[in-house]
């Protein structure tokens, strides 16, 4: 959200942050919705309910940190984001598993 809708007049004074608050300004173009003001969060802007949370590629995202993690997904509708904290050796056999049962790997890693 903090892409899309800034506080107004952020860019005047460095300690404003850029996270969005409402205007309440008796004068603020922003709150009187003029032109070349920045624009208001308003329904029109939702994503759809069938993709609304989910990976851009489609799926649901599922945190793992081990193989055995791997048997609790659907294959169809999610797929595997390996945790910060697992290691190469182990991030390894969790990619191997998961491509010999067909689950996509979000987070593959550094492998060619």
């Amino acid at each position: 959200m903090s892409d899309d809708f800034k506080r107004e007049d952020n860019h005047k004074k460095t300690q404003t942050p850029s996270s969005w608050r409402k205007p309440k300004g008796g004068h603020s173009r922003a709150r009187l919705k003029k032109k070349g003001a920045n624009p208001l969060p308003k329904a029109g802007y939702r994503t759809d309910k069938d993709v609304r949370g989910k990976h851009p590629s489609g799926y649901e995202e599922v945190l793992v940190h081990n193989t055995s993690d791997l048997e609790e997904l659907d294959e169809e509708t999610e797929a595997a984001r390996i945790g910060s904290t697992v290691g190469d050796r182990k991030r390894e056999k969790i990619v191997k598993k998961a491509d010999d049962e067909g689950i996509h790997v979000l987070n593959r890693g550094d492998e060619e």
